[in-house]
């Protein structure tokens, strides 16, 4: 029995599937899960004026922000993104439309704190704060003893734990829910990058202006902030340049890139089975 929960949070909606019988055990486990997606957009909006990623923007070079241990952690996670993608992956990535450089900081794994270093530090976690989002949920429903589940925020990002009894997995469309192209998911996550749904919203950090590489780009990776923002990476960068990036890569990670009905593969983790095809 699949159970299914559907919340409002970081201007999205979340999706909780459970795969467990006890109706009233998995709605308490999915109510965990969604409750910390509310405390985490306190902590990670800067649409909210006490969120800790506003108190940095507020920040004067050489001060200093200590930040609670999700911040911090989704932080850390942003700054090896931008080093894995030489910055087409930025956590400041509107910073250009108001600086005329990205601005300077930096993380003190010892105080848990941020440093301004130059600039105005305006994050924008949009990339990468609904994945981090879904791997913490991840965690409350294994502590509530609940290993089969997906996970989904917005439809372009979707985490997959253990298989529901009796299946080779997840069956996940690339695209929606009646995509033509669907595989099994099990232990990893999918996210896709577009201008179908929202426009040129994705900037370029490095310009400053939209992103306009190509209509869609996936990422299939263990983790779903690590998937958001490769995927949002593969949107700024051209084919050559993921090329290049991916090649030496060790991780278990794969980049999808989508043109017409065609599809190209970057990374050394190989695509999941195919599932059937929505009717």
């Amino acid at each position: 029995m699949i159970q299914v929960f559907n919340h409002h949070a970081m201007a999205t909606y979340f999706q909780v599937r459970l795969a467990v019988e006890d109706a009233a055990y998995a709605a308490q486990a999915a109510r965990a899960a969604l409750d910390l997606t509310d405390h985490l957009e306190t902590l990670l909006s800067r649409f909210q004026e006490n969120s800790e990623i506003s108190a940095i923007a507020r920040l004067e070079p050489g001060e200093t922000q200590r930040l609670s241990e999700p911040t911090f952690a989704c932080l850390q996670i942003a700054r090896q993104l931008e080093a894995f993608t030489q910055h087409a992956f930025c956590a400041t990535p509107a910073a250009r439309q108001t600086q005329p450089e990205l601005p300077g900081w930096s993380l003190d794994a010892t105080s848990l704190s941020l440093r301004c270093e130059s600039g105005r530090v305006q994050l924008d976690l949009g990339a990468i704060g609904k994945g981090f989002a879904l791997d913490r949920m991840a965690e409350v429903l294994l502590e509530w003893d609940c290993p089969a589940y997906l996970l989904v925020a917005g439809g372009s990002s979707i985490l997959a734990g253990a298989a529901p009894p009796g299946t080779p997995g997840w069956s996940s469309g690339l695209g929606d829910d009646h995509a033509k192209h669907r595989y099994w998911l099990q232990h990893c996550s999918l996210s896709g990058s577009g201008v179908a749904v929202k426009g040129q919203h994705i900037v370029d950090p490095l310009t400053g202006q939209p992103a306009s590489q190509r209509a869609r780009a996936w990422a299939l990776t263990p983790t779903a902030a690590t998937s958001d923002a490769l995927s949002t990476a593969c949107m700024v960068l051209s084919e050559p340049e993921i090329q290049a990036m991916m090649s030496p890569c060790t991780e278990d990670w794969l980049v999808l890139l989508q043109d017409a009905d065609s599809w190209r593969t970057y990374g050394p983790r190989p695509l999941p089975p195919r599932a059937p095809e929505a009717p």
